[in-house]
């Protein structure tokens, strides 16, 4: 069973690797294709992925948190990967302000945080995925509270793009947006 989850999962998080690095090639982000989380091969996510593996069909790392109330490779993984806006909190600067907030997010990691979103819901729906899933599974996450609100907008300006405009589009979008910064939310 061990060996069957340790296979599984390396094929999982590999697909989902090669996915996100096809998505940001397109959009010309080289290196954040290739470096994307590279981290998940490390022992203490993937062992703890190996562990809590849920044949593909959800992350490992909510199938921890519901095991034991919280995920040790998912503290490991969004503290070293700027494409999570986890990576992003921290405690205010304002001395009137005393809670975590979310900063503001460089646009190439929005960007690839953007398309490993829509990849991880290819991998995890499979057949069943739909472009309006990677909107409905955000509004149904915390993220929308956390995130800087010109990340936030600029998050959902993308999917609802994805949603009704499409994968081509989107992507063509990023790219232009990502080369003249034209978005009005940076």
């Amino acid at each position: 069973m061990l060996i069957n989850n340790a296979i599984g999962h390396f094929k999982t998080i590999t697909y989902h690797k090669y996915m996100v690095a096809k998505m940001c090639f397109r959009v010309g982000l080289f290196k954040q294709g290739l470096l994307h989380d590279m981290s998940k091969y490390m022992p203490i996510e993937f062992f703890n992925g190996v562990r809590y593996y849920a044949q593909g069909k959800k992350s490992p790392n909510n199938v921890e948190r519901e095991v034991k109330g919280y995920s040790a490779a998912w503290l490991h993984h969004k503290g070293r990967n700027r494409h999570h806006f986890e990576y992003w909190l921290d405690y205010s600067v304002s001395r009137k302000e005393k809670h975590l907030v979310g900063f503001k997010i460089p646009k190439k990691y929005m960007a690839e945080m953007f398309i490993d979103r829509v990849c991880a819901g290819k991998v995890y729906n499979g057949a069943n995925f739909k472009r309006k899933n990677v909107y409905e599974y955000y509004q149904n996450g915390i993220g929308k509270y956390l995130l800087h609100p010109d990340s936030r907008r600029y998050l959902e300006y993308l999917m609802k793009m994805y949603a009704v405009k499409g994968e081509a589009y989107t992507l063509r979008y990023i790219k232009k947006d990502l080369k003249n910064n034209i978005s009005k939310y940076e």
